[in-house]
């Protein structure tokens, strides 16, 4: 992937804005490097060891470029051999870990954020998966950090806060302590330059005027035809359209906002599942497990839907979390997971040069709503669409268990047999 994406940055948003920091930074000026980080300069103080390790090797502007994706292929490689070994453990065949394995590591969609020059998706997205992964198991601390981590690299990881609270067994104030600990470490410097453009960049970007309104999301058909659409270094994009004047402040904040109602609703409903069946620790570990995945699949995708900047590398992070739902599941092929990397694919990269922007958004709206619909409903009504073997059809088996036994008639034990005397 590196071989085919890491060609070159020219005409990239790497070009337009991280070379010039990076230029600066190389050449030891780091309050320039500072000065000049866009919004994502999170992401850039963490991968800094890289480019400082090309400079030490000698190399020029190429190498800094490629040796500043390394980290975010590795993160995906780390994920995706993880996966194919728990896999493994469990009994899943060769190919279904193969092909888990394929949609961490040999996405296309990776292959277009590398050629547009946004490789940070795929760290920030395995980040926010093995941060839930390592909450499930009660690994608090390392979950703190990893999340931290993420959010650090861009702000949209904040969506990834809910479904590792919500999976942590316990010390959710550790968590959220070291989150803030490295998050903060790694954010103050930037914040802390008050002529750079971090802080103004972040906020306009948290409630944004901008003109950037793309096809792939629900609000497009609300926008009007008339005003020529230029896009980067000035190029027009025909048959774009132009954002209403309302969306600019609303879309940002609706993508968190939207995030409360969904886990207030888990949480309630895990509550009343607990109280219901208090024995069942095994299946209650696999199922909270798979809800924090899933709750964070679902959100990832719903930043797809209502964020008016959605383009092609932000499905990497939702694809990333649903491949590890299903492939933690109990039929263990993430069938699901291929089948929307193939209409992502389609309808990012292959429409976008054979139709209108009006045909992308509608094949968008065919499918990634009624995508988070249906995962909604496995979310919340598990065994809705009657599959065996999934923790909704476990469950029920269970909770019956408990009520029969619970309304058998009471036998005293029977005594342990004497042993004979010789």
């Amino acid at each position: 992937m590196a071989w085919l994406g890491l060609y070159g940055f020219a005409w990239t948003d790497y070009e337009v804005e991280a070379r010039a920091p990076l230029h600066a930074l190389v050449h030891g000026h780091v309050t320039e490097f500072l000065r000049l980080a866009p919004v994502y300069g999170g992401s850039l103080v963490l991968r800094a060891p890289f480019v400082l390790l090309a400079n030490l090797w000698g190399g020029g502007d190429l190498a800094v470029y490629r040796l500043l994706a390394l980290p975010c292929l590795l993160a995906a490689v780390a994920l995706g051999v993880w996966l194919a070994g728990e896999m493994r453990r469990r009994g899943r065949p060769p190919l279904a870990r193969g092909l888990a394995l394929a949609l961490c590591v040999a996405n296309p969609l990776t292959l277009a954020a590398l050629e547009v020059g946004h490789p940070e998706e795929l760290l920030g997205g395995a980040l926010c998966v093995a941060a839930v992964l390592l909450a499930a198991r009660g690994q608090t601390l390392w979950a703190g950090v990893l999340l931290g981590t993420a959010i650090a690299n861009k702000e949209w990881a904040l969506l990834a806060l809910a479904p590792v609270l919500l999976v942590l067994p316990s010390r959710r104030a550790l968590c959220l302590l070291s989150a803030a600990a490295v998050a903060g470490a790694v954010l103050a410097p930037l914040a802390l330059v008050h002529t750079g453009n971090f802080i103004a960049e972040t906020r306009a970007t948290a409630s944004t005027s901008s003109s950037i309104f793309q096809p792939w999301q629900v609000w497009w058909f609300l926008g009007h035809h008339g005003a020529v659409v230029h896009g980067t270094f000035g190029r027009i994009k025909p048959g774009y359209r132009t954002a209403p004047g309302w969306i600019g402040g609303l879309s940002h904040p609706l993508v968190l906002a939207f995030a409360l109602p969904l886990t207030g609703a888990l949480w309630w409903r895990r509550t009343r599942q607990a109280a219901r069946a208090e024995d069942v620790q095994e299946e209650s570990f696999a199922m909270r497990e798979r809800q924090a995945l899933l709750l964070l699949a679902l959100l990832l995708l719903a930043r797809c839907m209502l964020d008016t900047w959605d383009t092609v590398y932000y499905a990497i992070p939702f694809l990333l979390a649903l491949t590890a739902w299903e492939a933690l599941g109990p039929r263990g092929l993430p069938v699901l997971a291929l089948a929307a990397t193939a209409l992502a694919w389609i309808d990012f990269e292959w429409l976008r040069v054979h139709a209108s922007a009006d045909a992308q958004a509608g094949l968008f709206l065919a499918w990634a709503p009624p995508l988070a619909v249906g995962l909604a409903l496995a979310l919340y009504r598990p065994g809705t669409f009657g599959a065996r073997g999934t923790p909704g059809r476990l469950r029920a088996v269970l909770t019956r268990e408990l009520t029969r036994r619970r309304s058998a008639p009471w036998r005293a034990p029977r005594p342990a047999p004497r042993a004979r005397p010789r």
